[in-house]
């Protein structure tokens, strides 16, 4: 059976139209196949002719916007949302709308801030935004606001789950937007003396080598009260520091299981070739991105299905194959009983369908 076919009723789930359920599966189909979210790429490898898969992918972009879809994604059971950007490096595009510099002020690109819930070794994407130096100048606006754009997608769903976010998001005024709108947070810190206690003293962030420190009810630039939690690890040069406005190991655990998006982002750059997002323009980017994060979440899931019945015994291959993994690179056969468990897994992970 074709794998176009077999992706169908998952892609379904997602697109309540079903013309637009069935092109959507064979772009999502194709970008398994090329490994690639570039468009001639996935037009190479659809069924038919080359040039005219590349009109039927480009009137599918114009037509739908799969980036509404993505909330659908969004685990019910998740205990926490992960947020975390990556830099996505354009290095020949610098006339492109949508890229500016990166951090080193030097290299094109642009960044997406990717939110996700965690699942097994990674974590399935269920929003994001994009941003760069560029649009950040056009638009009249800032990193922080781009931020605040991206939290705001998953606000409603979050409910007294928290946001675990890394160092970039440590922060004044984010943290006072969280507080406002009653959005729980687990975020690492930057050094620096930020801390006071409620006389107004500050409060020194030290641990000895080995050792846990938890430090309660301080305020962060002497304005959002926090707790805090510090790790010095044997062998690091420094210690972490996390603060958090929920019980303090509680985030840290939470934190600790942050590295999920990390390795999806890296499943997403070497599985499926993240990096060659080549559309000149962001509407398109970005819709592409979407089908890129719904193809990765189904071989996501496809993948773990796969992963007991392909290494029964084998403790070490499940440690080290993801999910998408075993369905991108090892191309198993897909058989009736596997479709139809993660095709479960899959339809009570998108239901109810969202707003």
């Amino acid at each position: 059976m074709d794998k176009c076919t077999q992706l169908l009723p998952f892609v379904q789930d997602l697109f309540d139209d079903r013309d637009a359920a069935q092109k959507a599966a064979q772009i999502v189909n194709g970008i398994l196949k090329a490994r690639s979210p570039r468009l001639s790429e996935i037009a190479r490898v659809m069924k038919g002719n080359e040039a005219a898969n590349y009109k039927v992918i480009q009137r599918f972009l114009e037509a739908h916007d799969p980036r509404e879809v993505l909330l659908r994604l969004f685990r019910e059971q998740a205990p926490f949302v992960i947020g975390d950007p990556t830099e996505m490096l354009r290095p020949r595009a610098r006339h492109t709308e949508y890229v500016g510099t990166l951090s080193d002020a030097e290299t094109s690109g642009y960044w997406l801030l990717l939110l996700a819930t965690p699942f097994h070794g990674r974590a399935i994407p269920c929003g994001f935004v994009s941003y760069s130096s560029k649009t950040i100048a056009q638009e009249a606006s800032s990193r922080n606001q781009h931020h605040l754009a991206a939290f705001a997608q998953v606000k409603e769903l979050l409910g007294k789950r928290p946001l675990v976010l890394d160092r970039e998001f440590s922060y004044l005024e984010l943290l006072e937007n969280l507080v406002m709108e009653k959005v729980s947070f687990v975020i690492r810190l930057k050094t620096g003396p930020h801390f006071f206690d409620e006389v107004g003293n500050p409060v020194e962030l030290s641990v000895p080598v080995g050792k846990t420190r938890i430090i309660k009810k301080v305020f962060y630039k002497g304005k959002v009260q926090v707790n805090i939690v510090g790790v010095w690890k044997k062998g690091f040069s420094n210690p972490m520091w996390i603060m958090t406005d929920m019980e303090a190991m509680l985030g840290l655990a939470y934190y600790l299981q942050r590295m999920k998006i990390e390795e999806a982002f890296r499943d997403l750059k070497s599985l499926l070739n993240f990096q060659k997002l080549m559309n000149k323009r962001r509407t398109q980017m970005e819709k592409m991105v979407a089908l890129l994060l719904v193809a990765y979440t189904i071989a996501l899931i496809v993948g773990e299905a796969l992963r007991t019945q392909l290494f029964p015994e084998d403790c070490r291959k499940h440690s080290i194959y993801s999910g998408p993994f075993i369905l991108i690179k090892l191309n198993p056969n897909l058989s009736p009983p596997i479709l139809s468990l993660s095709h479960s897994t899959f339809s009570q992970m998108v239901c109810p369908v969202r707003t």
